[in-house]
């Protein structure tokens, strides 16, 4: 996609990511059977490497189809705030790196990102449950299993941001 000094934005792009997003929702959907893996980071990684700060549109529109989907409670009020951990840390990222390079920095940030989920989602934890600093260590402490999954999965997940990023931007050059 070429991204036009203009800040507004084509009804051509909003149309594809609001597709964007709903394949996120969707791949998060069909991979609830196995808990804390999924391909959401992925996805949102490859949409920063290639749409950067546009790439937010599509992450709201997952992030508000998992409001709609399980509804607005307390448990959907992080992802607000979480996401924004990812992309900002494939912002921070130089836009050309090696392809050596590239794969094992996107695989490593994605990785830290799931390993680092359940303390991001803490404060809001804490602030919501009234829990004080030691309970708050024992609520990451706790769910510190899952986090490995997560990093895990984020981890190999992010061998594929690569291909897929390039492969967006071929289509997009093609402008399906």
């Amino acid at each position: 996609m070429r991204i036009q000094k203009s800040s507004r934005v084509t009804t051509r792009e909003l149309a594809i990511f609001a597709m964007l997003g709903t394949l996120m929702f969707c791949g998060d959907i069909l991979m609830e059977w196995a808990p804390n893996i999924h391909f959401v980071g992925v996805l949102l990684a490859t949409y920063t490497v290639v749409y950067r700060v546009r790439a937010l549109i599509p992450l709201y529109v997952y992030v508000f189809l998992n409001g709609v989907y399980g509804g607005f409670g307390l448990w959907w009020m992080p992802y607000l705030y979480i996401w924004l951990f990812l992309w900002g840390g494939f912002m921070l990222l130089p836009r050309c790196m090696p392809r050596k390079v590239a794969v094992p920095v996107y695989m490593g940030v994605c990785g830290l990102f799931g390993l680092a989920f359940g303390t991001l989602y803490a404060p809001f934890q804490a602030l919501a449950f009234g829990l004080d600093f030691r309970g708050t260590l024992a609520w990451i402490a706790a769910g510190l299993p899952f986090d490995a999954v997560h990093a895990v999965g984020n981890l190999v997940g992010g061998s594929l941001i690569l291909p897929l990023s390039e492969l967006l931007r071929r289509l997009e050059k093609k402008r399906i």
